[in-house]
């Protein structure tokens, strides 16, 4: 049957290859068959049909037939049906998708990083308040079962967990690996989205959106460009596009979480790096003795790897210290020497408290010292050299003893001379009752008589205290220390958009900051009152009003 369909019966209808029918113009002529489960045949209309539209009017003259094919069963499915059908597995499939997407929602959560963040900072004050590295017979001793502290805590949690060693325990370094984790994912879905957004020109068209934003306002007789030049020269970046105008300023402020959390990422890395694959070592060494930096040096972690100037042999060529007037210890100094597996002196170098050697990768600090030795003539003979020894006293003010036998040595009730020292400047002497016999200065070869025995103090010898330590990780940390501190205060730069539309002779101005939204005002009206007002005849007349 031929049916025309007259668009100008229906001027508001544009559906373009689309046809139009209605059930008063169906005609159809076929004779249903008996159903049977054995026999199963198609029933088939065949409708012939002219559309006239505003579009068909090329196609005039020519005839659409369709042919509707009626089944009493549901069609077979075709091959890419079957393959694009899911299968039982399809729930299981969507779940894994979205796996990744679900861990970084968890990650980038921000009370879990809070939580990560203090659980570090209790870690890292727990260890402060462990001495670290220490037998497991002090950790019995310190921490007993039999009186545990807070009722609870013991050597069993200290050496079960680590907390002996607790910057290369698994805990803390766990714990610091999820908090770099959460930072990492943070990043990914926060901080890059924003960023991305922020770099975007975004122009608005509509009055009414710019009407909304935080800060709005009317020139009723100005111009956009006008409106640009003012923005650029407060330092905006704009962009103007027909009537539309957007400009923005600060962009590094977006960019400044995304540094401050790649800082936090290498002051952790650089810290986990220190923790693991670092070397430390003490030794006290007299005046005048060696020892060999890989002798002292022991590993902290499993990174930890040796290097070409642990063969390097120290030599203590002399240790000396300086006084107050009052006689106190103010600084103490070392001159030490540095040779190569072939004897030759690599480096030579006086260091002092604060002042440390550094030789290839290995730091060498002036941390302490002690009295060795105390060289004497007795009666003409010598020099001997009496060990002196550190002995106990109340306070932390140091003092050292030796004794020399005087009389019959093989006797079970030896009597000699005392001498105590508390520094390198002045012996004290004591005769074989205990009582005061003199004081006596090294190097002042003056001669002091006890019981008989003519006594000369000929020197001093000191020992001096060094720590020794490589450190990896100590680059990465500065820099990541540096680099926190620039971003942190480029964070508070303010990213300032604004957008502006010329209405006829009138242009509409908004804006927003994602900081100092208090002084943003201000500004914008600071710089509108600068924009000048133009004549009515300066105008260019534009044909249409473009307002929202």
């Amino acid at each position: 049957m031929e049916t025309l369909l007259n668009p100008s019966k229906t001027p508001n209808l544009f559906i373009p290859k689309t046809h139009l029918f209605k059930p008063y113009f169906l005609h159809s002529n076929f004779s249903p068959q008996p159903h049977s489960s054995f026999n199963r045949r198609p029933l088939s209309i065949t409708i012939t049909c002219k559309v006239k539209t505003s579009q068909g009017r090329k196609n005039d003259g020519k005839n659409i037939s369709k042919k509707i094919v009626l089944t009493d069963s549901a069609p077979e499915l075709s091959n890419e049906e079957i393959k694009a059908k899911p299968k039982g597995g399809g729930k299981a499939w969507g779940v894994i998708k979205k796996f990744p997407k679900r861990v970084l929602a968890i990650l980038s959560n921000l009370p879990l990083a809070i939580g990560e963040m203090f659980t570090v900072a209790g870690l890292m004050a727990l260890g402060t308040a462990i001495d670290q590295g220490e037998s497991p017979e002090y950790y019995f001793q310190k921490y007993p079962e039999e009186n545990p502290i807070f009722g609870f805590f013991t050597w069993r949690w200290v050496l079960t967990l680590g907390f002996d060693h607790m910057f290369s325990s698994p805990v803390f370094l766990g714990t610091l690996i999820l908090l770099g984790t959460s930072l990492m994912a943070c990043t990914y879905t926060t901080q890059i989205p924003l960023v991305k957004v922020a770099r975007r020109w975004s122009f608005l068209q509509s009055a009414d959106s710019i009407r909304k934003q935080e800060f709005s306002d009317t020139l009723p007789q100005a111009s956009v460009s006008d409106l640009g030049v003012i923005l650029m020269g407060a330092g905006y970046e704009v962009f103007l596009k027909g009537p539309s105008l957007y400009a923005f300023k600060g962009l590094a402020g977006r960019f400044a979480p995304i540094g401050v959390h790649l800082a936090m990422l290498l002051i952790m890395a650089g810290g986990t790096l220190s923790a693991t694959g670092s070397f430390r070592g003490s030794v006290t060494v007299p005046q005048g003795l060696n020892f060999v930096m890989g002798d002292v040096l022991g590993p902290t972690g499993f990174l930890s790897t040796p290097t070409e100037a642990f063969n390097t042999e120290v030599h203590v060529n002399k240790f000396y210290m300086d006084y107050y007037d009052s006689g106190e210890v103010s600084q103490f100094h070392t001159d030490l020497s540095l040779f190569d597996m072939n004897g030759k002196e690599v480096m030579r170098k006086t260091l002092s408290v604060n002042d440390p050697l550094r030789y290839g990768g290995i730091t060498i600090y002036q941390t302490n010292w002690s009295f060795s030795a105390l060289q004497i003539l007795k009666d003409g003979e010598g020099p001997f050299n009496l060990a002196m020894a550190p002995l106990t006293i109340n306070g932390d003010k140091k003092l050292f003893g030796t004794f020399l036998p005087v009389g019959d040595t093989d006797s079970s009730n030896v009597k000699g001379i005392s001498m105590l020292a508390r520094d390198l400047q002045s012996i004290v002497l004591y005769d074989k009752q205990g009582k005061f016999a003199g004081v006596r200065r090294p190097n002042s070869k003056l001669p002091i008589e006890i019981d008989g025995t003519k006594i000369v103090i000929v020197d001093a010898i000191g020992s001096s205290g060094l720590d020794l330590k490589t450190d990896p990780g100590v680059p990465a940390v500065y820099a990541g220390f540096g680099a926190l501190m620039l971003t942190t205060c480029i964070s508070y730069l303010s990213h300032a958009q604004i957008w502006a539309l010329q209405d006829g002779t009138t242009v509409i101005v908004g804006g927003k900051t994602n900081r100092a939204k208090a002084e943003f005002p201000d500004e914008m009206n600071r710089l509108l009152d600068q924009v000048p007002e133009i004549l009515e005849s300066s105008i260019s007349k534009k044909p249409d009003n473009i307002g929202g």
